[in-house]
């Protein structure tokens, strides 16, 4: 089987002044096509640097990452920006939507820096509206949803270019318990429909959805192990 992502020996650390601040001290993983995988580790474990470098928003100090066939670990920024928008959709704990623009305005926004026409655009965002239940919410402003839809649209938008990967930060972390399910179980369709889902967290209860945990201390694997998943989505 064929793997999405494939890092080799990823090292990566940040300078102050001429001291190099090791984070990252040689990750080996693979990470397979449709799979569910959760990364874990407690603060300053370098999860967070390596979600940046599995999104191509930072590049590696040393090692290699292959992301669907292309080595990207060497690639010029301009380069690794095309194939973020391509192979890659977000989530942020945040949310990151536009508040003056509708949900489907806000949707289509990857389309734009794609140079999508205007109709497929509306057409393409209307369709991941309906995927995530929001397809009657589509012309309200954020201020105008709920947290849960809210974080419906921000995964709409990670969808809507159909990317291989739907890389999701702390998802959840601004959601409470019975919305954090809810959305949960919105990835678990999402990975039941092809695509391959990552999702960074410190909950257990969040990481108990994914089918693999990785978990990271001190920078490096401490363990992977493959889980049943104890949520099943009809």
């Amino acid at each position: 089987m064929d793997s999405i992502i494939h890092l080799e020996d990823i090292q990566k650390s940040y300078f102050m002044g001429s001291q190099a601040i090791p984070v990252l001290k040689g990750i080996n993983l693979d990470i397979f096509k449709n799979e569910y995988v959760a990364l874990m580790g407690p603060s300053g474990s370098g999860k967070s640097t390596l979600m940046n470098i599995l999104g191509c928003l930072d590049s590696v100090t040393a090692g290699r990452y292959i992301l669907n066939g292309k080595d990207v670990s060497k690639m010029p920024d301009n380069d690794l920006a095309e194939v973020r928008n391509k192979e890659i959709g977000f989530v942020f704990q945040q949310f990151n939507l536009l508040p003056r623009l509708s949900a489907a305005e806000n949707v289509a926004l990857p389309l734009v820096y794609a140079g999508v026409g205007r109709k497929e655009r509306t057409e393409r965002s209307m369709e991941v509206l309906a995927k995530v239940g929001l397809a009657d919410r589509s012309h309200h402003k954020p201020n105008e949803l709920s947290g849960g839809q809210i974080q419906r649209v921000a995964i709409a938008r990670a969808l809507v270019n159909n990317p291989a990967i739907i890389l999701a930060d702390e998802p959840t972390g601004n959601l409470d318990s019975k919305t954090s399910v809810e959305v949960m179980e919105l990835f678990g369709k999402i990975q039941e429909g092809g695509n391959t889902v990552i999702l960074v967290t410190h909950e257990e209860d969040i990481a108990r959805y994914a089918r693999r945990v990785v978990r990271l201390r001190d920078g490096v694997v401490e363990s992977d192990t493959i889980t049943s998943g104890y949520v099943t989505v009809h």
